[in-house]
Parts: C-alpha cells; structure tokens; sequence
C-alpha cells in the first residue's frame, strides 16, 4: 500500500482534485441551471427585454388609437348637433324675418288696398352693380303676368325700381340709383316737386339725384321724399328715400337732392311687383 501510494500519490491526489471540483460545480448548477441553458438565457436575455418593450409599445398605441378614435366620434357627434342647431337658429331667424315682412306687408294693405289687390311675390335670385348699371333679377316673368315698365317695391311700400326686360320666368329690375332710372318725385313735408334720377357718380354710391326742384325749395336733411304720381305712370306715396344734402348745380341757378333709398338693395330677398294700380289714388 506504501509502495502503492509512494508510486501513484500525485495521480490520486489529481483524482481527488477533479472530483472536488465537479462536485463542487454540480453543487453550483443544481441551485441555477445547466450551463446550456443557462447560456441560452444569457442569450435570449436582450430579445426578451426587446420584445416586452415592443409589447408595451403597441399596447400603449392601441390605447391611445382607441382612445383618439372615441374622441373622434365625440367631435363629429358634437359637430352634427352644433350644425343642427345652427340650422334651427338660422331656420328661426328667417321664420321671423318672414314673419316681419308679412306684419308689414298686412300693415301695407290697410293703408294702401289700391296697390296690394294685384301684387305678384318675387324672390331676387340676383344682385348686380357694375358701372354702367344696378339691377336686380327675380324668378317671376310674363307666365305671372308681369310687363315691362312695372313698379316693384318691398314690404313696407318702399321703390325698389322698374322692371326693365322681362322674360317667361324672370325679370330684370333696374333699382333708383340706375342711371336709366327717372320718375316724379315729391317732397312729402313741403309738397315740392322734382325729378328722382339715377347718376354715374352716385350709383356706386348707392345714392340718387333729385333734380328741377323749385328756386324758393326749402328741403331739409331726412326729408322724406315719395312718388308724385303724375302722369299716371307710377303709383303716388311710394317712398324713394330721403333727402341727404341739398347742393347748388355748377351755374348756381338751381339746386339739387342727393336722396338715400329707403331699401338696401343689396339685402333684398323679395319683392313685390306692382301689376296694377289706381291712377286716381
């Protein structure tokens, strides 16, 4: 045995050494895992992490999509509801304009019967001012028994103007501030006669002239100017506007009105056109 282990101690000892060393890594792995495995999740380590990131990324986005897409629904549903009622006030508000002008049409009729027995109601389907002319064009013609050289007013029997071409279903009117516009005028408060005209320097303006007032006329700001009625052409009462200034011609012998229609042609959305009247009245 000494012999033995005189001759092969370092072999045994080595043995010893070996064995040692495995027990004691076996020691080791029993409490984690096998070295394959546990170099596989070395490994696989980064692409967990990567792959639980991406996870809550997406869940992260699919959240806020929902939530985005819900929000969205909520704006359009808003959305359709302000429309609806801005459509109801809009609908409310023109109720009440027509509302407005059927009082004043009614109040028109007690105190004029002779214009309102033969009125033909017309919608302006169109407003034009260039420099040459203001016109408005409406949806009735000679199928309602509209003429040319007809009077159209508002409401409230104010002037808007002369029908001057007419078709089977529409009609031009030229307004007071026409150039092409020319009617007798009377001044209510004094009674004084002139002529209501258009004028190129005034049209764009909006404005019109009265013309051959009498030497002694003693107009005053706001006088309220209407239709005299002579010749039988136009109806008498009709209001032209009023009296904004009164101004001397260049030669100094005569003076002249500028008047301020008593319609806003340009918010004109219906008329009505006089087929007939009383010249008499």
């Amino acid at each position: 045995m000494k012999n033995f282990l005189k001759n092969n101690g370092l072999w045994v000892l080595f043995a010893a050494a070996v064995i040692a060393v495995a027990l004691t890594l076996l020691s080791v792995f029993s409490y984690t895992s096998s070295p394959l495995a546990n170099a596989a999740n070395v490994l696989a380590s980064p692409f967990r992490a990567a792959y639980t990131a991406v996870a809550d990324w997406f869940n992260d986005f699919q959240k806020h999509y929902q939530d985005t897409t819900a929000l969205e629904e909520e704006n359009a549903t808003l959305r359709r509801k302000i429309a609806e009622m801005e459509a109801e006030i809009r609908q409310a508000r023109e109720d009440s304009a027509e509302n407005g002008r059927l009082k004043e049409l009614l109040g028109l009729q007690d105190r004029r019967p002779d214009l309102t027995g033969d009125l033909q109601q017309a919608m302006v389907t169109e407003h034009a001012v260039t420099n040459w002319t203001s016109s408005l064009t409406i949806n009735k013609g000679t199928s309602s028994g509209l003429e040319v050289g007809d009077c159209v007013m508002d409401e409230t029997g104010a002037l808007v103007g002369i029908i001057h071409e007419v078709g089977t279903n529409w009609a031009t009117i030229l307004t007071l501030v026409d150039t092409d516009t020319s009617l007798g005028a009377q001044v209510f408060r004094t009674g004084d006669l002139g002529l209501a005209q258009g004028d190129f320097s005034l049209m764009q303006e909006g404005r019109l002239r009265l013309n051959l007032l009498p030497a002694d006329a003693s107009l005053l700001g706001g006088d309220l100017v209407i239709t005299s009625g002579l010749g039988g052409f136009y109806p008498q009462g009709l209001v032209i506007g009023s009296v904004e200034k009164v101004q001397m011609d260049p030669s100094g012998s005569d003076s002249y009105a500028i008047l301020t229609p008593a319609v806003n042609f340009d918010q004109l959305t219906e008329v009505f056109v006089i087929r007939s009247f009383d010249p008499g009245t």
